[in-house]
This record gives structure tokens, C-alpha cells and sequence, in this order.
């Protein structure tokens, strides 16, 4: 039969190489063999593919050329009986570029493999025309576009993979025509249109891979007459539904995932019946709930079993001892436990599981001791985590059997005793973490022995004694935490030539002495230096200026001295500094203002000179400058005093002047001090309450009467136990205050006007109330009379924020306001964790609030919050008849239950009260909600929401706001789906910041200084 040749040049792309090449070629083809009647399209065919790579990296296509038949290309494979390519095999060649449409001219194509290359572009309709493919790997490329429906005529493919592109769109439907596919892996795109229903006509399937997709949608029913599926995967496609019953009956299933998704339901009791051959189970991050059934006893094959980020409930009673395989298990973030004796005793029969390699059951309701057996865990475990938990007793010595362990995370228990010296023998551990436990004695030695450890975290235990100098040892440290602790002695200074340090190094808390070394300039890339509450003395060295990465430096609450060095200029990642209760003299540098700081905390030393105005000094809300008696000027907020004018005469004369005024000043304090002598031995001695009240006098209760209009109604905007709230103007041109007018007939009343006037005269704090004076007369009848003089408050109290339809507002008679933003709350929640943090431990006299509430929390005109209402206030150390008290203290649902067993009180106890608050804050529930009944309480309520129903828990009119400011910001789709995973990740801390304050056990509460931190990482995420 003649054979023609197609005229040179008409394929498009071709290079005059390429021209010049096809023309001799053509010529060779016509005189060489002339029974050849069609393997010429393949030839041009092939070299329009090779001009769309652009890029060869391995050079593969030198050997297309001229030199030898298309047949011997690399890559290249024909048949044997006619030199028609079958299989062309380009797999991780490195190409970049475009897939030619005359591919579709290699009509004998069986298998064509472009995976793990860097193709672009659409996929060539033309495919379609390859009648004969079988196999189609396209797999790892950056193919865009959608699915070309001509892929449909390929209906010999039995090998379809499409994953780790960039495609789009819906699956066409034409694609059902495929139905002889055993593999089909479309993962690691962006198609949508949920599952295609048709997926149940590929009968002989059994690899159906789908996961990190958009798809959307449920899992269709008619997955389940794939009967010979192995393996199905459909992790992260924002599905939903339940799983079908349908998919349990795929007897020959070995892997299942939809993993990372929003399906419900529970599982069957006899799935390990029905899916005997289950190797991998993965479900993590759904909705799923009720108990884990025991039948995954019955899957001897398993290997991998993945629950976690569940709401699965109950005893985890699988028998592992017939599951032998088995390396990784999963059950954290659920709410697992039973409270049974034997709640732990399933890691007895994990012990046969010799292939372990990770064990996690963080963040679940698990009770009881860790039993001994767990030191005869597999030798291969590499992850062994239980934080979150109610685990308690001593750690088992028999941990230290563990050799290949890296990680260990036993934080947030109830773990007592001495950490084991068998630790010491995991030299492999690289992160530890077992704080907010109960461990005591000395501080672990041998743990300087880890020569891996990049994590260490023993914070919120009761550890004693100095910090060995050989954690010094451990040069790969990135992350060490100490604090809250009882630890005493200098720090060592090889702890400041860690230059590994980068995430954090926190001391917090204890009782460190000491001054800091020159060595410190050694931790250049750490981000968080924590030294806060401890005896720190001596000036900040210059060296400081090395720390040219820190973002959070806290040295408050020490006895450091001195000028704050001008080397802290250098600091220019600084965003948090705080400073305060120490002995800084000197005026504050002007280098802070250039600094970009988000909070300054200098309050309580001994600065004095004008307050700067540039920078975060703008911004008086994020600045404490408080309890520094020689500062002047600033923004008038502040309310310091206006700063001397400076004269410009000779220093001589300004002297003599400075002389003159401190002899005078002298003279003026000697003559008021005789006179107070004199006077104090001429009148008889009243009893010490009296004078206190009188001491303080300063209105009369005719111009109070005046100021409230005669106390009317109308003026009234608080009311409670001991007191009632007015409103008034003093004095035409003072401005409005707020006048708490004791009522002297209820019991108490008199006491808790003493308390407070003691209390709040000794404290000073942007975020607590602050008094103007006090009012001890008579009335116009002779009877006793008493009030107090605050600032007044425009915005009310917290209470008529969260609860706006409460009696209050009908009492008070005032408009409703709006609702907090969650921005807000949290800045409110922040507020007060500050204020608690002062009278906790920044107070000379420490003080207990002991009735942290809504209603006790006021609003200024910035909506800046302050803690008022000191009427029950304890001071530290409390007297020998305050220990115990005689009856409940503080407000029902607010106070600690501690309390009403008669116990004493502690600041933990008003931890307690911020918990339920912030709990409140978030779900709009009172504490004494009718919903809170048999048992039920706030933080339980909460607790059982973690983490993936929180949502639906939340204040709705508070979602609806968010939603309001979206929708204000006209966002698109993808950034408000991002914006709303940001919102759920900063309400599930906010809840766990509540739950930490809210624990039963008191020891087991968050300090504050923790939650200040943590409020503040949160306000961050906005």
C-alpha cells in the first residue's frame, strides 16, 4: 500500500530544527522501509511533545534525534510487532513545560506516566482520542483547568491518577463511562461539586483516593456496591452527613479515611466484624460521638487507628493484646473516661503490641493511675502523650524502659511525688513537658543529662532547690520552662549561654536571687524572656542589647535598680515589656517611643521627669506608668501632674532656688507634723475605725443630697446588699461621679465600707476602680451616714453587656447597649486579668477580691474595664480568724467550690471566679442558668463542647456580630472561611484559658500571669 507522508511543518511548535530534522527523516522513512504506513504521526507526534518542554534538567531528550529510531528514545517503548509507541514513561525526569495536543496522535498508547514532573497547563482534550490507554498517571505536576469529559472515551482505563495538581471544578459526568478503573486518586486538588454518585458504577475499584479537596457534600450510598474497594480515602472535603451504613458491608476494605471533616454520627458496635481487614482507620477531626466500640478488637490487621479531635465518650475498653500490628493509636482531643477503678487498665494489654510507635490521649476526661505496666510498652515507642487529663498518683520508674522515646507530654494532670531518676535514661527524649502537676522534691538533676532535648517544660509544679548548671548540657534547647515553682538560688549562668534558646525561657515565680549576667547577650535568637517574680537585683546589663530577637522581655516584680539602659534601643523586635514593681529611677527613656511595642508596663518604681508623647505614649490604654510618684505630663488621661516649666537662668541660680524651696518644704512638713502631735495628744483617742473614716471625710451629706437629687430614682444605677449606686455632680464643673451610699441597717454594711476604703486606698491600677473620696457624716435626722466617691463609669457594668434583658435594666431604667464584640471581651477579659494580676501579686499587701463578677466589673468611656466593689476583700496573709471561713463567700456560681466546704481563701479562688467569667463572656450562660442542673455546671458544659461543638455553644447574637462585620468588609469566600477558622482557633483558647482557671482542685488553676499572656497571644490572633 503507498504510503504518503504529511507535509513538514504542520505541527504546531516545532523548532527550524525540528523542520529540518522531520524533512531528512521524512526522506530516510520513504527510502528505509516503505511497508511503515503510520508509525511516522508517532515520530512527529513525539517530537511536538518534546517542543513543549521547555526545561530537561536530566537530559533525556538528548537521545531524541536523528542517531537512532524514535523506538530507542528514552522513555520511549513500542511494540513488539509494529513499531507503534505503547508506553511512553517520562516519571520524575524533571521537565517543565506543557503536554503538546498531538499527544493524542499516539493512537496504540496503553500507558502514558508524566507523574512528579512540572507540567502545566490543561490537560489535552486530545487524550481522548487514546482508545487503547489503560493507564493515565499525570500524577505530582501543576496541571490546571478541569477534567476534560473526552477523557471518557478512554474506556480501557483501568489507571487513573490525577492527584497533586491544580485542577478545578466538578468531575464531568461523562467520566462514568470509566467503568473497568481498579485505581482512581484525584487527591491534593480543588475539585468541587461533592462525591460523584456515579463513583458507584467503577465496580472493579479498589483504590479510590480523594482527600484535600473541596468537594463537599456527604458520602453517597452508592460507595457501597464497590465491593472489591480496599482502599477510599476522603480526608479534608468539608463533607458532612454521616458515614453510609453501605460502607460498612466493603468486607474487603483495608484503609478508611475522612479524616478533617464535619461528619457525625457514631460508629456501629460491630464495625471490626464487618471490616475484619482494617489496616488503617482514620477519622480524626470529625464530629463523631458515643463510645469506641470493642469489635476493633476483632481487626487483627490494624496498624493504624486515628480517633482523635472527636467527641467519643466512655471507657477506651479495647482489647489490644490481638492486635499485633498496631503502631500508631490516637484518642486525644475527645472527651474519653469513666471514672471507673479501672480506667487506665488498657495500656495492660498494649504490651503485646510490640510495633508501637505512638500513643496519644491528650485532652480527654481519663481518671486514675498510671499503671507500672506502662514501662513494658514496646521498645519502639517514639511519642507517648496524656496532657489534659485527671491522671494522678507518682509517674511509674518503669517509663525510664522507654529508650527510643522523643516525646513525652504528661502536662495538665495531677501527677504527684518525685520526678523518677529513670528519666534520665530516655537519651533520646527531645520533648518534655510536665507542668501544671504536683511534682515535688529538688529539681531533676539527671534531666541535664538529655543531650537531645529541644523542649523542656516543668512549670506550675512545687520543685525545690537551685537549677543544675548542666542544663547547659543540652545545646540544642530551644524551649525551657520553669516557672511558678519553688526554686531558689542564682540562675545559672549556662543557661545564658544556651544560644540555642529561641522560642522561650521562662523563670517566673519563684524565688531566683541574683543579678543577671553579661552572659545574657548570648541568646540572640530567643523571642520570650519570662524572669518576673522573683529577687532579682542589681541594674539590666548592657548586654542586654545582644537579645536582638526578643518580642516579650518581662522583668516585673523584682528588685532591679537603676536607669533603664539606652542598650534596650536595640531590642527592635519588642513587642511586650514589662518592667514594673522594681527600683528604675530616672526619667523613662525616649528610645520606647521608637520601639514597636503593642503593651509598656513601667508601673510601680521609681521614675521620675515628663512621660513622652510619640509612639505607644499615644495610646494611654497600653501603658502602666502607675506608682511612679515623680512622672509629669504625658496625654491628660494619664492625669499626672503638669511638668515644672524649666527657667533659663544660670544652674547657680536654679540651685539656690532648689535649696530655698526644699528648706521651705521642710519648714512647711515640721510645722503640719507638730501639728498633727499636738493636736493628736490633745483629743481623746476614738476607736480605730472612726478615725480611719474620719481621716478620710472630705464631703458633706448635704452636698451629697444635693448631687443625687435628693437620691432619685432617676440618679440611681446600682443597687446591691450593702449599698445602692447613684449618679451626681458634686459641685457645678466637677463632672459626674459615682456616690455608693451604704445602707448602715444591713449587717455587714459597715464592715465591707471599712474593707474597701482600706483596700482602696492602698491601690493604684488603670484597670480598678479608683476612689475620689469618701463622705462620713450624719443626715438631717442624726443618723450615721456613709458613702463612697468613684469615678464615674459612662458605660455600666459588665453585667448589662452580657445580660442587657436582666431585672437590672428595669431597675436602673437605662437604654440597652449594644453587645461586646468578641474583640472586645477579650480586652475586657484582659483588663481584668491584669487587675487580678496587680492585687495578686504587685500590691505591697496582696489582696483577695474575693467576688470577681459581671456586675463588680465597670466600664469607662473607652470601654476600658476596671474592678470595682472591694466589700469582701481579704489581705494577705489573712488573720488567724479569716482562715476558714463561716459561710460562703462571695457569689453564688462565681465562688470557688472550696469555699463553700469551709476552706480558705486563696488567690486561686479568684482564678476560680475569672474562669467562669471568661466562660460566661463566651457562651452568654450564667453560671446559675436553669440549664445548669444534676450535676451540670459552666465548665463542664464547656468542657464537653471541646473543640469541634464549641460553636455551637457560643452567644448566638455574638456570631451574629462577627457575621455583621464581615459582611461590612464586603470579604470574599475564601478570606471569610479563613477569617472564621482563625475566629474558632481564638474561641477554643479563650475556652481553655476559662477551663484552666475553673478546675476543681485549686492547685491545678492557671496563674495570672499565665493568663495574661495567653489573652494577650489571643488578642494577637485578631
Amino acid at each position: 500500500m503507498a504510503w504518503h507522508a504529511a507535509p513538514v511543518g504542520v505541527i504546531y511548535g516545532l523548532s527550524q530544527e525540528d523542520k529540518e530534522f522531520l524533512a531528512s527523516e521524512t526522506a530516510s522513512l520513504l527510502l528505509w522501509s516503505p511497508t511503515l504506513t503510520t508509525n511516522h504521526t508517532d515520530h512527529l507526534a513525539l517530537l511536538a511533545i518534546k517542543s513543549s518542554i521547555i526545561h530537561d534538567s536530566q537530559h533525556v531528550l538528548d537521545s531524541w534525534n536523528t542517531s537512532s529510531h524514535f523506538c530507542q528514545w528514552q522513555g520511549v517503548t513500542c511494540g513488539r510487532r509494529h513499531p507503534r509507541v505503547t508506553i511512553l514513561n517520562l516519571a520524575s525526569r524533571g521537565f517543565a513545560g506543557s503536554v503538546s495536543p498531538h499527544i493524542g496522535n499516539l493512537s496504540f498508547l496503553r500507558v502514558l506516566n508524566l507523574q512528579d514532573n512540572t507540567f502545566k497547563g490543561v490537560i489535552p482534550p486530545q487524550l481522548g482520542n487514546l482508545f487503547r490507554l489503560q493507564q493515565l498517571n499525570l500524577d505530582n505536576n501543576s496541571f490546571e483547568g478541569e477534567v476534560p469529559a473526552s477523557l471518557s472515551n478512554c474506556t480501557r482505563l483501568n489507571i487513573f491518577r490525577l492527584g497533586t495538581n491544580n485542577l478545578i471544578g466538578k468531575l464531568p459526568q461523562e467520566l462514568s463511562a470509566l467503568v473497568n478503573l481498579v485505581e482512581l486518586v484525584i487527591h491534593k486538588n480543588g475539585f468541587t461539586g461533592g462525591i460523584p454518585s456515579f463513583f458507584g458504577n467503577f465496580t472493579s475499584l479498589k483504590k479510590l483516593s480523594a482527600t484535600r479537596n473541596s468537594l463537599g457534600g456527604s458520602i453517597p450510598h452508592t460507595l457501597g456496591q464497590l465491593y472489591h474497594l480496599q482502599f477510599i480515602g476522603f480526608g479534608s472535603n468539608n463533607l458532612y452527613g454521616t458515614i453510609p451504613g453501605s460502607l460498612y458491608n466493603l468486607t474487603s476494605l483495608k484503609v478508611l479515611g475522612v479524616e478533617n471533616n464535619s461528619i457525625s454520627g457514631s460508629l456501629p458496635k460491630d464495625i471490626g466484624l464487618e471490616l475484619p481487614n482494617l489496616e488503617y482507620f482514620q477519622i480524626w477531626g470529625n464530629k463523631f460521638t458515643g463510645n469506641i466500640p470493642f469489635s476493633f478488637s476483632n481487626c487483627s490487621n490494624l496498624s493504624k487507628l486515628d480517633l482523635a479531635n472527636n467527641s467519643f465518650t466512655g471507657k477506651i475498653n479495647i482489647d489490644f493484646r490481638n492486635l499485633p500490628n498496631l503502631w500508631y493509636v490516637g484518642l486525644h482531643f475527645n472527651s474519653l473516661g469513666s471514672s471507673e477503678p479501672d480506667e487506665m487498665s488498657f495500656i495492660d494489654s498494649m504490651v503485646n503490641c510490640s510495633k508501637l510507635k505512638q500513643l496519644q490521649f491528650d485532652i480527654n476526661q481519663l481518671t486514675g493511675v498510671l499503671p507500672s505496666s506502662i514501662g513494658n510498652l514496646s521498645s519502639q515507642l517514639r511519642i507517648l502523650t496524656f496532657s489534659g487529663n485527671f491522671i494522678y498518683g507518682t509517674l511509674p520508674s518503669g517509663i525510664g524502659n522507654l529508650v527510643k522515646l522523643e516525646q513525652l507530654f504528661i502536662n495538665y494532670n495531677q501527677l504527684s511525688g518525685i520526678v523518677p531518676s529513670e528519666v534520665g535514661n530516655l537519651q533520646n527524649l527531645k520533648y518534655l513537658y510536665m507542668n501544671y502537676n504536683f511534682f515535688t522534691g529538688n529539681f531533676p538533676k539527671f534531666i541535664g543529662n538529655l543531650p537531645l532535648l529541644l523542649e523542656l517544660s516543668l512549670a506550675n509544679n512545687r520543685l525545690e532547690g537551685h537549677i543544675p548548671p548542666n542544663l547547659g548540657k543540652c545545646k540544642g534547647l530551644l524551649g525551657l520552662d520553669l516557672s511558678v515553682n519553688n526554686l531558689t538560688g542564682p540562675i545559672p549562668v549556662e543557661l545564658f549561654q544556651l544560644s540555642s534558646l529561641s522560642i522561650t525561657l521562662n523563670l517566673s515565680q519563684n524565688y531566683l536571687v541574683g543579678p543577671l549576667p553579661p552572659e545574657i547577650e548570648k541568646l540572640k535568637s530567643l523571642q520570650e524572656l519570662d524572669l518576673s517574680h522573683n529577687g532579682l537585683v542589681g541594674p539590666i546589663p548592657n548586654a542586654i542589647s545582644g537579645c536582638t530577637s526578643l518580642e516579650y522581655l518581662n522583668l516585673g516584680a523584682n528588685s532591679f535598680q537603676g536607669q533603664i539602659p539606652s542598650s534596650m534601643s536595640a531590642l527592635r523586635g519588642i513587642n511586650d515589656l514589662n518592667l514594673s514593681s522594681n527600683n528604675f529611677s530616672g526619667q523613662i527613656p525616649k528610645f520606647l517611643e521608637k520601639l514597636n511595642l503593642s503593651s509598656l508596663d513601667l508601673s510601680f518604681n521609681n521614675l521620675d521627669g515628663e512621660v513622652p508623647l510619640e509612639g505607644i505614649f499615644k495610646n494611654v490604654s497600653f501603658i502602666s506608668i502607675q506608682g511612679n510618684y515623680g512622672l509629669c505630663g504625658g496625654f491628660h488621661e494619664l492625669r499626672l501632674p503638669k511638668c515644672a516649666q524649666v527657667s533659663n537662668t544660670s544652674s547657680g541660680t536654679s540651685r539656690v532656688i532648689l535649696i530655698v524651696i526644699s528648706i521651705c518644704s521642710f519648714l512647711v512638713v515640721a510645722m503640719v507634723l507638730s501639728s498633727l502631735i499636738y493636736w493628736k495628744r490633745k483629743k481623746p483617742q476614738p476607736a480605730p475605725e472612726v478615725t480611719y473614716v474620719q481621716a478620710l471625710s472630705r464631703v458633706s451629706y448635704g452636698s451629697i443630697l444635693r448631687a443625687t437629687n435628693e437620691f432619685s430614682q432617676q440618679n440611681l444605677i446600682g443597687t446591691g446588699a450593702f449599698s445602692d449606686v447613684y449618679k451626681g455632680i458634686l459641685e457645678p464643673g466637677d463632672g459626674v461621679v459615682a456616690i455608693k451610699v451604704l445602707k448602715l441597717g444591713n449587717q455587714g454594711a459597715l464592715k465591707s465600707f471599712m474593707v474597701e476604703c482600706e483596700a482602696l486606698k492602698n491601690i493604684r491600677h488603670r484597670n480598678l476602680v479608683k476612689i475620689i473620696t469618701s463622705c462620713s457624716s450624719v443626715d438631717f435626722q442624726g443618723n450615721d451616714f456613709k458613702a463612697l466617691i468613684y469615678e464615674f463609669m459612662p458605660n455600666g457594668n459588665l453585667e448589662r453587656w452580657l445580660h442587657p434583658s436582666s431585672e437590672q435594666e428595669v431597675v436602673i431604667g437605662e437604654a440597652l447597649p449594644q453587645r461586646l464584640t468578641l474583640h472586645q471581651r477579650v480586652t475586657v477579659a484582659t483588663n481584668v486579668a491584669h487587675a487580678m494580676h496587680y492585687l495578686h501579686q504587685e500590691c505591697e499587701v496582696p489582696i483577695i477580691h474575693c467576688d470577681l463578677k459581671p456586675s463588680n466589673i465597670l466600664l469607662d468611656s473607652d470601654m476600658v474595664a476596671q474592678v470595682s466593689d472591694f466589700g469582701l476583700a481579704k489581705f494577705l496573709p489573712l488573720k488567724p480568724h479569716e482562715s476558714i471561713s463561716t459561710g460562703l463567700r462571695g457569689t453564688i456560681g462565681y465562688a470557688p467550690p472550696e469555699y463553700g466546704l469551709g476552706g480558705e481563701m486563696t488567690k486561686e479562688g479568684d482564678i476560680y471566679s475569672f474562669g467562669i467569667l471568661l466562660l460566661e463572656m463566651i457562651t452568654g450562660k450564667k453560671p446559675t442558668d436553669d440549664i445548669f442542673h444534676e450535676g451540670l455546671n459552666l465548665h463542664d458544659y464547656v468542657m464537653i463542647a471541646l473543640p469541634h461543638r464549641l460553636m455551637e455553644i457560643i452567644e448566638p447574637t455574638l456570631l451574629s456580630t462577627i457575621e455583621e462585620e464581615m459582611e461590612g468588609a464586603n470579604v470574599n469566600h475564601e478570606d471569610e472561611a479563613r477569617q472564621w477558622e482563625r475566629l474558632e482557633e481564638s474561641m477554643i483558647l479563650l475556652a481553655k484559658v476559662g477551663l484552666a482557671c475553673s478546675l476543681e482542685f485549686p492547685k491545678g488553676r492557671m496563674n495570672s500571669s499565665k493568663i495574661i499572656q495567653e489573652l494577650h497571644h489571643i488578642n494577637g490572633l485578631f
